[in-house]
Order: structure tokens, then sequence, then C-alpha cells
């Protein structure tokens, strides 16, 4: 036996034995382990350090190249650069660039295994001079030297950096030798390991074989035995004593594990009558606990069983159906129940009785919706049970269901005026639709506000909001029983008009455009809108709800465009414009990425030398299918989507360009649109175009019309005037067409300006324009403002704006508008008609001056 062993292994404690068995074992290992340990760890890892060191330096050599050859190439771009932006950016990659090679140059200059201490002498000393060549060459870079610079490259900056390199091979070879003489060392201490491995392996299977029958014997046998009669008290659910004596005597851990199991089985053979003594007491316990949580359910609780009788129902329940306390004793018939219920307040009667005796006797889950005479609403689940019978919650959703109905309400309700929104409204129209008879039809209205816009601006968004219910209201109050009015955008209403004629259309339209352009009081100011009115016909116009808004829009688009206050059927022809006006809009956003446009220049004359002024800057479109589009079908299309920023800026810089190969002291007038001074960028494209050109601003006339001046006068002037410090000039363009245009002239100090050509065309025939061009020259005059007569094509009326005062003239006369590239031939022609003209830049590089 085990526990009568003497010797080495007799007395002692299981941790002694165990410990003793894995020493012997561990020895011969230990012994193998150290003879192999001691013959390649010295070998190998001088090995790895030299390896990693190589790698690590070769690594870094990698690095030092690819940013060379970075900066190499930033150098050798920087002559060819004019942007100051990008010489800059250059400058500072460079210096980011010279502080990687700097600092692995460092790590490398650390070990003089790999880099002798002259060598990284010599490449620091070539690093400085390449940072020193690099800054000058970034100095002349930045002066616009760009032949000093590419000389600087060539002649310095290539020898120092080739240079660099080279000493940069030579650390190269250097670097592999080293990983050459470390791969051969690890090489040899492999070979070295595979003769003393298989000998210690032998040495430590002896080892472990010898350790094991040691632990097999004094551990391993007494566990097996305790893990056995722990199964079977398992098996048996008998907490019986381990009964194996030689165990108990025994005076290590295993023993006293034996000793403590026995104790603990004895324990819990008494705890387990106790424990049966207290589940009594705790099962009535949790009963209690789940009577109180089923009394204070927010639902109502009832439960039967397969007879229908009640087994317990909670207070929530009773009170939901105010049942009595004879009611709700366990065994109560669920037919009294019902009766009751019926007797009170429900209307469940006959049909709630016969669809819950269905549910009960399918034996399914059932959910119902039980409504009361008061308007409560009591949702009611039924769940069966596997014993028979079933479990139903009870849950007063009242208030759910009213919340419900608000959010049905608002989602398809314009929550600002109570008008149907724009799905509820489609919804209503494809009804009417559905419903319409052979012969009769449906008129639907689209109508828009006339200058709402105005009204946000000046008296702020909430007089906007109560106009708009005003508005409604008006609307609402000249609709017919079966008619539908929604508000579907900002200012947008639309109706359908059930059973209406065209003649019944025009009269409420006629009504709506009556009612809602009477004045409105919107908190003490008197507010006046117009309302214009698009409307289609069905079945004559389609029976598609979204065909049929999207026609009445397009009419609405023509009764805007015709004036606005208006009403427009729709036609067909309106739907073939606005397809063509879709297809000019969609090249229009593609024309300024296809180079499309072109620009044209029409001369000014200086009536009082007879010489060539300035030209007009005028824009044209060459389309690739309809040729040379109209200014007038495009810009207007260009202002209403937003694009004529981004043309007007190319404008600028383009023409700017162009007036860099004219004469000196010949001007360049440029047209603005009203758009562009409420972009935000107007200022800075002008800034923009003149130092992009090198053009004087002095030579740069900017021309506005009276609608610039229409909307945020305030904000116009102020950019007017930073225009006008810029050094540009300002012209006032189409003066005298507008109804204001004396009251600008006192608001903002023009330079110039221009009369409209409907004026000078009419000179022959009415006295009248004879007295608006003096009137218009003389105030001028007056007011230290140059005057330019537009539209002159003949020379009478040459003769009769030069009596009248004019300065200036532009027109047919002298020239068409006429492509960059035959300004200089448009002012030989009119030298050679009118006298002497400035060379431009071009003539006085050939020699041939203007005469």
């Amino acid at each position: 036996m085990i526990v009568g062993q003497t010797g080495l292994f007799g007395g002692r404690s299981l941790r002694g034995k165990t410990m003793l068995a894995l020493a012997a074992a561990a020895v011969p290992a230990l012994i193998a382990a150290l003879v192999l340990g001691s013959t390649l760890v010295t070998a190998v890892g001088r090995a790895e350090k030299d390896f990693d060191t190589a790698m690590a330096a070769a690594q870094r050599l990698a690095e030092i190249r690819v940013l060379i050859e970075r900066e190499h190439g930033i150098v050798t771009r920087i002559p060819a650069e004019l942007n100051l932006d990008n010489v800059e950016r250059y400058r500072q990659e460079i210096a980011d660039i010279d502080i990687g090679i700097d600092a692995n140059l460092a790590q490398l200059a650390r070990n003089e295994q790999v880099v002798s201490r002259s060598t990284a002498t010599e490449i620091a000393a070539i690093r400085g001079e390449l940072s020193t060549i690099t800054g000058r060459i970034v100095i002349c870079a930045r002066s616009f030297a760009q032949s000093t610079a590419l000389a600087l490259v060539h002649d310095y900056f290539e020898p120092a950096n080739g240079a660099l390199i080279t000493m940069l091979d030579a650390v190269t070879s250097n670097v592999n030798s080293t990983s050459e003489k470390a791969r051969g060392d690890l090489r040899r201490s492999s070979e070295l390991a595979w003769v003393t491995t298989p000998l210690a392996l032998v040495a430590a299977l002896l080892a472990a074989g010898f350790g094991f029958w040691l632990v097999q014997r004094y551990f391993v046998d007494p566990v097996l035995r305790l893990t056995s009669h722990m199964i079977r008290i398992r098996q048996t659910g008998n907490p019986d004593p381990i009964g194996n004596a030689d165990l108990a005597r025994r005076n290590d851990e295993v023993g006293t594990l034996a000793r403590a199991f026995d104790l603990t089985m004895e324990e819990l053979a008494e705890a387990r009558r106790e424990l049966m003594a207290r589940s009594e007491a705790e099962i009535n316990t949790q009963y209690r606990r789940l009577e109180a949580a089923i009394s204070n359910m927010p639902q109502g609780l009832s439960m039967f069983d397969a007879a229908q009788k009640l087994i317990v129902c909670n207070r929530r329940y009773a009170e939901l159906y105010e049942l009595g306390p004879e009611l709700t004793v366990a065994g109560t018939d669920l037919a009294r129940i019902l009766d009751h219920r019926a007797s009170l307040k429900l209307n469940e009667a006959p049909g709630f009785l016969r669809e819950s005796a269905k549910a009960l006797a399918e034996g399914g889950p059932w959910y119902y919706v039980q409504e009361m005479r008061d308007g409560q609403a009591i949702a009611i689940s039924y769940r069966p049970m596997a014993s028979g019978g079933f479990v139903a919650t009870h849950e007063d959703i009242t208030e759910r269901r009213r919340a419900e109905a608000r959010i049905a309400y608002m989602a398809h309700h314009d929550a600002l005026t109570g008008l149907l929104n724009r799905v509820k409204f489609r919804e209503e129209l494809e009804g009417i639709l559905g419903t319409i008879a052979p012969g009769e039809r449906a008129a639907v209205l689209c109508v828009d506000l006339d200058r709402f816009k105005s009204v946000n601006d000046t008296l702020g968004h909430p007089a906007g909001d109560a106009l708009l219910q005003a508005v409604a209201d008006r609307l609402r109050g000249c609709l017919g029983p079966l008619d539908v009015v929604a508000r579907v955008g900002g200012d947008e209403f639309a109706l359908v008009q059930y059973g209406a004629q065209p003649v019944d259309a025009t009269t409420l339209s006629t009504e709506i455009i009556k009612a809602v352009g009477q004045p409105y009081d919107i908190d003490g100011h008197q507010v006046i809108v117009s309302a214009s009115v698009g409307i289609a016909l069905a079945p004559d116009d389609g029976d598609d709800p979204d065909i049929l808004l999207k026609k009445a829009d397009i009419a609405l688009y023509r009764a805007k465009k015709d004036g606005r206050n208006a009403y427009r059927f729709f036609e067909s022809d309106m739907d073939a414009t606005m397809q063509e006006r879709r297809v000019l809009e969609m090249g229009l956003r593609q024309a300024l990425e296809l180079n499309q446009f072109e620009i044209f220049y029409q001369p000014l004359l200086d009536l009082k030398s007879g010489r060539v002024s300035g030209f007009e800057a005028l824009l044209r479109w060459r389309h690739q299918a309809r040729g040379l589009v109209s200014p007038a079908d495009f810009i207007p299309l260009a202002e209403e989507i937003g694009l004529i920023v981004p043309i007007g800026r190319w404008v600028l810089q383009r023409a700017c360009q162009d007036a860099m190969n004219w004469p000196g002291d010949i001007k360049l007038a440029v047209n603005l649109s009203p758009v562009q001074f409420k972009s935000g960028t107007l200022v800075f494209d002008v800034v923009s175009a003149l130092a992009r050109s090198g053009l004087p601003a002095h030579r740069l006339e900017l021309e506005i019309t009276e609608s610039a001046l229409l909307e945020s006068t305030e904000a116009t002037i102020a950019i007017l005037d930073q225009l006008r410090e810029l050094g540009a000039r300002i012209s006032m363009d189409d003066f005298g067409t507008g109804y204001s245009s004396l009251s600008y002239l006192r608001s903002f100090p023009f330079d110039k300006i221009k009369i409209d050509q409907s004026f000078i065309r009419e000179l022959s025939d009415a006295p009248e324009s004879i007295a608006i061009v003096r009137a218009i020259a003389s105030l001028g005059s007056s007011l230290g403002m140059s005057v330019t007569a537009e539209g002159v094509e003949t020379t009478d009326q040459l003769r009769r704006i030069h009596v009248e005062g004019c300065t200036e003239a532009q027109g047919y006369l002298f020239s068409r508008p006429r492509p960059a590239h035959e300004v200089e031939m448009v002012l030989r022609d009119l030298v050679s008609a009118n006298g002497t003209t400035p060379a431009t830049p071009a003539q006085q590089r050939s020699g041939r001056a203007g005469r």
C-alpha cells in the first residue's frame, strides 16, 4: 500500500512527492538543455544581432533613397512653377523630407560598423550643401528667376545629389557584407542545432517517462478513486462517505481530501433535511409576491380553465369592467362575466361573443379591440394554455389611439395652415380621378404667391407664416363642397375641382386671384400679394395624378412668365417649351466644362478723338448641335439656376487675359449679373481675375443694370464701393429703361452712363427720344460721368448723339462683336477709317504700329 511505503517517498506530503518526481524527470532534461543552450545561445545571439543591425540599416537606406528621389523630383519641378502658392508648398514638402532624411542618417551614424565616422562626416557635409542649394532655388522661384533656379538645379544640386547617392552606395555595400556574414553564422548555428537537438530529445523522453511513472503512482491513482466515488453520488443522489480507509489514513493532501469529503457528505445530508423543511414556507412567500405583482399590473389579467371558469384575475381587470367581488372569485363562469360587461357600457354583444367563442374553440391566440360606448377602447389579447383554458390581458389604449389619430392627422396635413399636404392631396386626387364618369371633368390648379419672398425678407418669417395662414383661409372660402385644397410647398398650393368644365375652372381661378389679391393686415402692416394659377383638366390632359400636377405646374410657369397675377390653362406647346428648356439647361451645365463658351468683343469709340476707347466683352455659347446660342436664350436661364456665377467668373478671367494683348490705354467692359452680387464672391472674383492676368484695375469697367440695385440696394452699393476702391470703373447699363434710374445715380457716383439702344434707334422718328438722349447727356455732364450711346448703326445717329453731347458710341456702324483673335483687325480697320490709335502689343512686337 502507498501509506505503508518508506524510503525516499514515504511519509512526505503530496506536494513533496510531486516535486521530487518532477525533479527526477527534469534533471536529465535540464542537463541536455544546458548543453544545447551553451552551444547555440552565444553563436545565435551574435549572428541575430548582426543580422538585425544589417536589416535595420538596409531598411533605413531604402527609406533614405525614397526620400532623396522624392526630394529630387520636387526640386526639379520648382524652376517650372509660376504659382507662388505651389512654390511655398514645395518648400514645405522639401523641409519635411529633409527632416526624414537627416533622422534616418543620424540613426545609421550611431553604428560605426555600418557607417564609419569619416563617412558620416562627409555625408553630413553634402547634406548641408544640398540644403543651401535648395534654399537658393526656392528663393529664385519666388522671385520668378526661373532660369537661375534651373541653372542651380543642373550645376549644383544634381552633382551634390549624385555625390550623396555615391556615398550611400558605399554604405549599402558595407551593409550587404555585414548581412552576408550574419547569414553564414546563423547557418552554422543551425547545423550545430541539428546535431545536439536529437541528443537532448532522447534525454528529455527518458526523464519524462520516469516522471510520469512517479506521478501516476503517488497522485493520479488516488484521484481517480475519489472521482469514481463522486460519479456514483451524482448518479444515485445519495451523499454517502467514501468508505476507503487506506485513503483516509494517508498523511498527505490526498488523505486530507478524503477526510474532508466524508465530512462534507455528512453536512450535505443534514442540509438536505433542513431544506425540505423550509421549502413550503418559501413557496408561500413566492406566491404572495406573485400575487402582489399581478395585482399591481397596469393591464387587467384574467385566467380561465378548460371549462371556462375563472382561475384568477387581478384588481385592474375588475376595475376595467366594474366587476363586483362575487364575479372575481375562482370558479366564476366566463358567461356570467361577459353578461355583466355587456350590460354596462360595452358595444360587444353578439359579435364579440361570437368571435371570442370561435377563437376559444380553435385554441389559437386572438387579439381584439373592444369599443366602449363612451369612446374608451380596450385591447384584449388571448393566449391558450397547454392544459386547456386561456390567459387574457386587457389594456386601456384610449389615449394611445388618440395619439395615433393625431399623428395620422399630422402625417397628412400641413402643420402651419391645416390644409392637406402633398402626399394626402395626391391620394385625394387619385381617388377623385377614379370616380370621374364619362363626359365629366376635374380641374387641377397649382397656385403660387407672387413676391412672397419679399414679405419674408422685409417683415420676417413669422409675418410670412401669418400670411400663408390667411391665404389658406381665403382659398378654403373659394372651394365648393367636393373640392380639395392642399399646401404643397413654401408658398405653393394645389386644388382639385370636382366635376369642373373649363368655364368652372376659369371662374374659380378668377375668384382665387381676386381673393388672394385683397390686402392683408399682418401685425399692423398692410401686405399685398398676388397669385398666379396654372390649370390642367382631367381626363383631357391626362388621368394620372403626377402627370396632371406636372402639367398644371407648367401652366403656372407660363402664367408667371406672362406677368403673374393671372391664370393659364395647360397647352401642349408649353410642355414642348419646358422640355426644350430642360435640354438647354442640361447643355448649359456642361458648357463650361466642355469649353463651349466664347467671348466676342465690340469696340467703343471716343467721339472727341475718334479713337477706340475700349471693348465690351459679350458672351457667346457655341453649342455642338444648336450652333451659336443667343445670350438672350441662355443668360436668363443661367441666372435662374445659379450658373451665372461660375460663368461670370470665367468671363472675368478670360476677358482680362485677352485685354492684356490690347494697347495699354484701351479699356475692357464686362457686364455683371444681379445674381453675382448675391453670391458673396464677386469682389474676390474681380481681384482674382486682375491678379491672374496682370491687367491694371483702371482699365476694367464693370457694367450693371438697374435690376442689380432693385434688391438689397445697400449691400449692392457696398460691393460697388469695394470694386471702386480696387480702381475699377462702374457703368450704369441700359440707362433710361428703369423707373428709378435717376435715384440710383444719386445713391452711387457711376463713372459712365450707357443710353439704351431703344432710344438711339428712334432718334430719327421720335422727337421724344432726342429729348431723352439730350437730357441724359446733360445729366451725365453735370455729374461728371461719361455718356455712351449703344446701338449706333447709321452716320445720322452718330451725328445726332455727338451733337447732343454723348462722349462715346457703340454699335454696328463701327463693328459687330468679333472674336478675340480679330480684335487687332478691328483696331486696324477703325484706324484706317478714323485716324490713329495706339498700337497693340502684337503690332509693337512686329514693328507695325497703327497709323
